[in-house]
């Protein structure tokens, strides 16, 4: 089973969410990554549930389809091993402050001139030429900057942050396509070049994408906010059992709507008889439709709305992810057997090829797992690796599963 990115070699020196999160998918493509990490590992082989140290829930849900190699980058002759792999590899991606990355040698100038072909991806905080360059970020400071945490004031009266790692995970997938991005212009001009996806910048234009609004314009036409998410009747709405999800969008939606709940009246108010006048008075429209919502079950409007072709769905809990039909029959949840851990779950490759398959090809790897077999690769010799080990300039994770 090949991906559409088989063939390429990913170096990966990211920690935490970020950078493996956006390596797993070009993993999940087909490429080979190689995951470059301290002595200490990952801080997410730490953190949450794990059945053996080093192998922790949140560390096992971004790092398949990935190989480990420890290289204590403090030590010269791990900085030379890890040289000898760039000179094979055709991606160089890192989530490290850029100034500390350079302090070692490995700035984007140094490994680019090592290796013209590569393609360098710097996950930074903020672009390095702003004033905010080099300072450290974490997805809830990026929320807070980026306005994500006002949105939430705006709904709730105080900011909070999303209840999701919401700024890792976009900008982890800004990140793999960047990085494609690069390869296809790579293989027309020959030459790898230094792509920098900051999070900042790219959190701010996800959110500016619909609420810049009325500042679209210069002068500015209204204020910023897109109305329709913000108004607090923009919510599940309660059934007689539960809640249910209904968005009526275009105007044949509405006339169905209105009428099948005995509001035909609505159908010609000024107030909602377009898309431009709902706009105008979105939150009266939400208002009215829960009201007319409560008196039948979550089940009896979900056919209602299968009838009207208006798009609805229930509030799935994410236990209840697990137990959803549709994910079953599409095969989403994967039940193996890892090597040292057990009994595994893990999620499909959402996006399907018809020709290049993308898939699991790997399980997550223990810290240092293939670091004897990664470097004899890249061309070091027994005694080499033999003296690595040694010095403490990287591990040996192969009996740790044995």
């Amino acid at each position: 089973m090949t991906g559409p990115l088989d063939g390429f070699r990913v170096l990966d020196l990211s920690s935490v969410v970020l950078g493996p999160f956006a390596t797993q998918v070009l993993g999940d493509l087909g490429a080979e990554v190689i995951k470059i990490e301290s002595p200490e590992g990952d801080t997410t082989r730490s953190t949450g549930p794990g059945r053996s140290p080093g192998m922790a829930a949140l560390f096992m849900g971004v790092n398949r389809n990935k190989r480990s190699v420890v290289l204590d980058l403090k030590r010269a002759a791990a900085r030379d091993a890890l040289w000898r792999l760039i000179d094979g590899a055709d991606v160089f991606l890192h989530s490290i402050r850029p100034q500390k990355l350079a302090r070692l040698g490995f700035g984007h100038e140094s490994v680019c001139g090592r290796n013209p072909r590569i393609v360098y991806a710097g996950l930074h905080g903020y672009r390095v030429d702003g004033p905010y360059g080099g300072q450290p970020a974490y997805d809830d400071v990026i929320q807070g900057r980026s306005g994500s945490a006002d949105l939430m004031a705006r709904l709730v009266g105080e900011p909070r942050y999303m209840p999701t790692i919401m700024a890792d995970k976009t900008c982890a997938l800004v990140a793999a396509y960047a990085v494609i991005a690069a390869l296809l212009a790579r293989e027309r001009t020959g030459s790898g070049q230094f792509v920098e996806i900051p999070m900042f910048e790219t959190m701010a234009a996800f959110n500016l994408t619909e609420h810049i609004y009325g500042h679209a314009f210069d002068p500015a036409e209204a204020e910023m906010g897109y109305p329709r998410v913000l108004v607090p009747w923009r919510r599940p709405y309660p059934t007689a059992d539960g809640y249910i999800c209904m968005l009526a969008y275009t105007d044949e939606q509405w006339r169905r709507f209105w009428r099948e709940v005995g509001r035909p009246e609505l159908i010609d108010d000024p107030r909602f008889d377009t898309l431009a006048s709902r706009s105008d008075n979105i939150d009266e429209v939400y208002r009215i439709a829960g009201e007319c919502l409560k008196d039948r079950s979550s089940a009896e409007w979900a056919a209602v709305f299968g009838r009207l072709e208006i798009p609805a769905a229930p509030v799935t809990t994410l236990e209840g992810l697990m137990r959803d039909p549709h994910l079953d029959a599409v095969g989403f949840f994967h039940r193996l057997a890892h090597p040292s851990e057990g009994g595994v779950v893990l999620t499909d490759p959402p996006v399907r090829f018809s020709e290049n398959e993308a898939g699991i090809r790997r399980l997550q790897p223990r810290l240092g797992e293939h670091s004897a077999e990664v470097l004899e690769e890249a061309g070091l010799d027994e005694d080499e690796i033999a003296a690595l080990f040694a010095a403490g300039a990287s591990v040996d994770g192969r009996a740790q599963g044995e």
